[in-house]
Protein backbone atom coordinates (compact mmCIF):
# COMPACT_ATOMS: atom_id res chain seq x y z
CA UNK A 1 0.00 0.00 0.00
CA UNK A 2 2.88 2.43 0.68
CA UNK A 3 3.72 2.42 -2.79
CA UNK A 4 0.14 3.54 -4.19
CA UNK A 5 0.18 6.28 -1.05
CA UNK A 6 3.80 7.46 -2.57
CA UNK A 7 2.57 7.80 -6.39
CA UNK A 8 -0.68 9.34 -5.55
CA UNK A 9 1.12 11.88 -3.00
CA UNK A 10 3.56 12.64 -5.39
CA UNK A 11 0.70 13.03 -8.54
CA UNK A 12 -1.62 15.80 -5.68
CA UNK A 13 1.48 17.31 -5.79
CA UNK A 14 1.06 18.31 -9.04
CA UNK A 15 -2.53 19.37 -9.35
CA UNK A 16 -4.25 22.62 -8.17
CA UNK A 17 -6.70 22.91 -5.40
CA UNK A 18 -9.98 21.41 -5.79
CA UNK A 19 -9.05 18.72 -8.68
CA UNK A 20 -11.03 15.70 -8.62
CA UNK A 21 -9.15 12.55 -8.03
CA UNK A 22 -9.98 9.03 -10.09
CA UNK A 23 -12.77 7.22 -9.08
CA UNK A 24 -11.87 3.94 -6.48
CA UNK A 25 -12.27 1.61 -9.53
CA UNK A 26 -10.00 3.60 -11.68
CA UNK A 27 -6.90 3.49 -9.22
CA UNK A 28 -7.61 -0.18 -8.10
CA UNK A 29 -7.27 -0.95 -12.05
CA UNK A 30 -4.24 1.59 -12.09
CA UNK A 31 -2.50 -0.20 -9.34
CA UNK A 32 -4.24 -3.83 -9.78
CA UNK A 33 -5.18 -3.12 -5.86
CA UNK A 34 -7.99 -3.86 -4.29
CA UNK A 35 -10.78 -1.77 -3.02
CA UNK A 36 -9.91 -1.90 0.58
CA UNK A 37 -6.28 -1.11 -0.35
CA UNK A 38 -6.88 2.51 -2.30
CA UNK A 39 -9.34 3.17 0.47
CA UNK A 40 -6.70 3.08 3.19
CA UNK A 41 -4.53 4.85 1.09
CA UNK A 42 -6.82 7.49 0.18
CA UNK A 43 -7.54 7.22 4.30
CA UNK A 44 -3.75 8.14 4.68
CA UNK A 45 -3.49 11.46 2.71
CA UNK A 46 -6.96 12.71 4.22
CA UNK A 47 -5.29 12.17 7.71
CA UNK A 48 -2.76 14.35 5.89
CA UNK A 49 -4.95 17.41 4.58
CA UNK A 50 -3.79 16.55 1.15
CA UNK A 51 -6.86 15.02 0.80
CA UNK A 52 -11.11 15.91 0.88
CA UNK A 53 -13.67 13.15 0.07
CA UNK A 54 -16.98 14.70 -0.61
CA UNK A 55 -20.43 12.29 0.23
CA UNK A 56 -21.72 11.33 -3.05
CA UNK A 57 -19.24 13.47 -5.07
CA UNK A 58 -15.77 11.91 -4.69
CA UNK A 59 -12.14 12.56 -3.97
CA UNK A 60 -10.55 16.28 -4.55
CA UNK A 61 -7.38 17.80 -3.99
CA UNK A 62 -6.98 19.75 -0.79
CA UNK A 63 -4.63 22.98 0.42
CA UNK A 64 -4.97 24.39 3.82
CA UNK A 65 -3.81 27.76 4.01
CA UNK A 66 -1.60 29.10 6.80
CA UNK A 67 -3.41 31.35 8.68
CA UNK A 68 -0.76 33.67 10.19
CA UNK A 69 -0.47 35.01 13.81
CA UNK A 70 2.08 38.51 14.37
CA UNK A 71 2.53 41.12 16.35
CA UNK A 72 2.41 43.05 13.19
CA UNK A 73 -0.38 41.60 11.58
CA UNK A 74 -3.92 43.12 12.08
CA UNK A 75 -6.67 40.69 14.08
CA UNK A 76 -8.14 40.17 10.35
CA UNK A 77 -9.29 36.98 9.03
CA UNK A 78 -9.92 38.45 5.68
CA UNK A 79 -6.88 40.12 5.37
CA UNK A 80 -4.83 36.98 6.80
CA UNK A 81 -6.53 34.18 4.37
CA UNK A 82 -6.43 37.32 1.61
CA UNK A 83 -2.74 37.47 2.41
CA UNK A 84 -2.72 33.50 2.37
CA UNK A 85 -3.55 33.60 -1.39
CA UNK A 86 -7.39 32.67 -0.71
CA UNK A 87 -10.97 34.02 -0.63
CA UNK A 88 -12.84 34.88 2.70
CA UNK A 89 -16.58 35.15 2.85
CA UNK A 90 -18.60 35.74 6.77
CA UNK A 91 -22.04 35.87 7.34
CA UNK A 92 -23.63 36.64 10.64
CA UNK A 93 -25.79 33.75 12.17
CA UNK A 94 -26.53 35.77 15.09
CA UNK A 95 -26.16 39.22 16.98
CA UNK A 96 -27.68 40.54 20.15
CA UNK A 97 -27.19 41.56 23.91
CA UNK A 98 -25.85 39.37 26.02
CA UNK A 99 -24.49 39.07 29.74
CA UNK A 100 -20.22 38.71 29.14
CA UNK A 101 -19.23 35.58 31.41
CA UNK A 102 -16.90 36.22 34.03
CA UNK A 103 -13.36 35.27 31.67
CA UNK A 104 -14.58 37.56 28.71
CA UNK A 105 -15.67 40.39 31.48
CA UNK A 106 -11.60 40.45 32.49
CA UNK A 107 -10.16 40.00 29.13
CA UNK A 108 -12.92 43.13 27.99
CA UNK A 109 -11.90 45.10 31.85
CA UNK A 110 -15.71 45.15 32.27
CA UNK A 111 -17.89 43.84 35.34
CA UNK A 112 -18.95 40.01 35.11
CA UNK A 113 -22.12 39.98 33.53
CA UNK A 114 -21.94 43.77 31.91
CA UNK A 115 -23.38 43.70 29.02
CA UNK A 116 -22.17 43.25 25.93
CA UNK A 117 -22.95 43.11 22.08
CA UNK A 118 -22.31 39.26 20.93
CA UNK A 119 -21.78 38.45 17.37
CA UNK A 120 -21.92 34.49 15.74
CA UNK A 121 -20.32 34.41 12.68
CA UNK A 122 -19.47 31.34 10.38
CA UNK A 123 -16.79 31.76 8.07
CA UNK A 124 -16.08 29.90 4.39
CA UNK A 125 -12.36 30.14 2.46
CA UNK A 126 -12.64 30.17 -0.92
CA UNK A 127 -16.08 29.00 -0.53
CA UNK A 128 -15.30 25.72 1.52
CA UNK A 129 -16.98 25.82 5.07
CA UNK A 130 -13.54 26.84 7.48
CA UNK A 131 -14.13 28.53 10.81
CA UNK A 132 -16.98 29.61 12.86
CA UNK A 133 -17.26 31.71 16.55
CA UNK A 134 -18.28 34.29 18.64
CA UNK A 135 -17.09 37.93 19.30
CA UNK A 136 -17.71 40.10 22.20
CA UNK A 137 -17.64 44.13 21.83
CA UNK A 138 -16.62 46.37 24.70
CA UNK A 139 -19.82 48.34 25.57
CA UNK A 140 -19.64 51.96 23.77
CA UNK A 141 -17.30 50.56 21.05
CA UNK A 142 -19.78 50.02 17.73
CA UNK A 143 -23.49 50.30 17.59
CA UNK A 144 -25.65 48.63 15.03
CA UNK A 145 -22.36 47.30 14.28
CA UNK A 146 -24.32 43.58 12.37
CA UNK A 147 -26.08 46.25 10.27
CA UNK A 148 -22.28 47.65 8.93
CA UNK A 149 -21.47 43.91 9.01
CA UNK A 150 -23.83 42.95 5.92
CA UNK A 151 -22.14 45.68 3.84
CA UNK A 152 -18.40 45.12 5.39
CA UNK A 153 -17.69 41.58 6.15
CA UNK A 154 -14.36 42.45 8.07
CA UNK A 155 -14.97 43.30 11.37
CA UNK A 156 -11.93 44.91 12.16
CA UNK A 157 -12.63 47.07 8.89
CA UNK A 158 -15.48 48.60 10.73
CA UNK A 159 -13.44 49.37 13.80
CA UNK A 160 -10.97 50.79 11.51
CA UNK A 161 -14.57 52.78 10.44
CA UNK A 162 -14.76 54.34 13.48
CA UNK A 163 -11.69 55.70 13.66
CA UNK A 164 -10.44 52.93 15.96
CA UNK A 165 -6.62 50.77 15.26
CA UNK A 166 -7.56 47.15 16.36
CA UNK A 167 -4.27 45.63 17.73
CA UNK A 168 -3.60 42.06 18.56
CA UNK A 169 -3.03 42.35 22.03
CA UNK A 170 -3.07 38.73 22.81
CA UNK A 171 -3.79 35.07 21.57
CA UNK A 172 -3.86 31.43 22.51
CA UNK A 173 -4.09 28.58 20.18
CA UNK A 174 -5.42 25.20 21.41
CA UNK A 175 -6.33 22.28 19.79
CA UNK A 176 -10.09 21.03 20.96
CA UNK A 177 -13.03 18.48 20.26
CA UNK A 178 -15.74 21.45 19.18
CA UNK A 179 -18.88 21.45 20.72
CA UNK A 180 -21.63 19.74 18.63
CA UNK A 181 -23.19 22.76 17.69
CA UNK A 182 -19.77 23.90 16.24
CA UNK A 183 -19.27 20.47 14.65
CA UNK A 184 -22.97 20.90 12.71
CA UNK A 185 -21.69 24.35 11.81
CA UNK A 186 -18.61 23.56 10.15
CA UNK A 187 -19.97 20.86 8.50
CA UNK A 188 -17.35 18.11 9.74
CA UNK A 189 -18.62 14.76 9.34
CA UNK A 190 -17.84 13.57 12.40
CA UNK A 191 -16.55 15.31 15.88
CA UNK A 192 -12.47 15.59 14.91
CA UNK A 193 -10.24 18.38 16.57
CA UNK A 194 -10.14 21.40 15.62
CA UNK A 195 -8.04 24.98 16.10
CA UNK A 196 -9.61 26.99 19.22
CA UNK A 197 -8.16 30.45 18.70
CA UNK A 198 -9.01 33.29 21.25
CA UNK A 199 -7.79 37.05 20.54
CA UNK A 200 -8.42 39.92 22.57
CA UNK A 201 -8.08 43.13 20.28
CA UNK A 202 -7.31 46.36 21.81
CA UNK A 203 -7.13 49.88 20.20
CA UNK A 204 -3.82 50.74 19.25
CA UNK A 205 -4.06 54.68 20.27
CA UNK A 206 -4.77 54.09 23.94
CA UNK A 207 -4.86 50.33 24.70
CA UNK A 208 -8.37 50.46 25.60
CA UNK A 209 -10.30 46.80 24.52
CA UNK A 210 -11.92 46.38 21.72
CA UNK A 211 -13.15 43.04 21.53
CA UNK A 212 -12.75 39.38 22.68
CA UNK A 213 -12.89 36.33 20.27
CA UNK A 214 -13.56 32.96 20.31
CA UNK A 215 -13.19 30.82 16.74
CA UNK A 216 -12.78 27.90 15.99
CA UNK A 217 -11.38 26.41 12.94
CA UNK A 218 -10.89 23.23 10.42
CA UNK A 219 -7.36 21.89 10.66
CA UNK A 220 -8.35 20.92 6.93
CA UNK A 221 -9.03 23.84 6.20
CA UNK A 222 -6.02 26.22 8.15
CA UNK A 223 -2.50 25.67 9.16
CA UNK A 224 -1.91 27.70 12.05
CA UNK A 225 1.61 29.64 11.63
CA UNK A 226 2.45 31.81 14.77
CA UNK A 227 5.76 34.33 14.04
CA UNK A 228 7.59 35.92 17.23
CA UNK A 229 10.48 38.15 16.87
CA UNK A 230 12.73 37.84 19.71
CA UNK A 231 14.10 40.94 19.24
CA UNK A 232 11.21 43.08 19.95
CA UNK A 233 10.98 40.88 23.43
CA UNK A 234 14.75 41.87 24.14
CA UNK A 235 14.66 45.42 23.00
CA UNK A 236 11.76 45.93 25.54
CA UNK A 237 13.62 44.01 28.30
CA UNK A 238 16.75 46.68 27.29
CA UNK A 239 14.91 49.89 27.97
Amino acid sequence: MLDIVAALEEEVAQLPPGARLPSEHELMGRFNATRSTVRRAIEQLENRYLLRRVHGSGTFVNRRIDYLLSPGLAPSLHDTVQRAGAEARTFVLDAGIHDAPADIAAHLDVPAGESCMRLVRVGYIDDQPAMCGEEWIRPGILDHVDVSLRAIESLTEVLRGSHRDPTRAWSRVSTELPPALVVQRLELRAPAPVWCLETLTRDGVGGAPLMFSRSWMRQDRIRVVIEFDGRDAAASTAH
